[in-house]
């Protein structure tokens, strides 16, 4: 899970969780530890993104949070889902080139508000 795919509820409508039950059956979601911290910074802000992270830090007491080498989310989650042999979620576009570019398969939005699998 990066920061995007935890964002997703408030910014796209998606339920998140459901939607990856729906795709993969039941799921033990990761998330990299970079992340939740991201998370914690934005929610500190104001507006809609910071209510979007808000929602997405208390999201990520559903997912194993982990260390990584990588200190940037997107390297961690990109080290994690590698290292894993796992699905990244993601609404970030270029985090997405770069993960499939790695081999790793994507879970991303599809339409307005429904998750779908992108292969390498």
């Amino acid at each position: 899970m990066d920061t995007s795919s935890l964002m997703m509820p408030v910014e796209c409508g998606v339920r998140v969780f459901e939607e990856l039950d729906r795709l993969l059956g039941e799921v033990d979601p990761l998330a990299p530890q970079p992340v939740v911290a991201e998370l914690e910074s934005l929610a500190s802000g104001a507006g809609e993104e910071a209510t979007a992270a808000s929602v997405g830090l208390d999201l990520s007491k559903r997912c194993d949070v982990r260390e990584t080498e990588a200190r940037y989310a997107d390297d961690a989650v990109l080290e994690l889902a590698v290292a894993e042999g796992a699905y990244a979620v993601t609404n970030d576009l270029p985090l997405r080139d770069r993960l499939l570019d790695a081999g790793v398969p994507v879970i991303g939005l599809r339409g307005r508000n429904t998750l779908a699998i992108t292969e390498p």
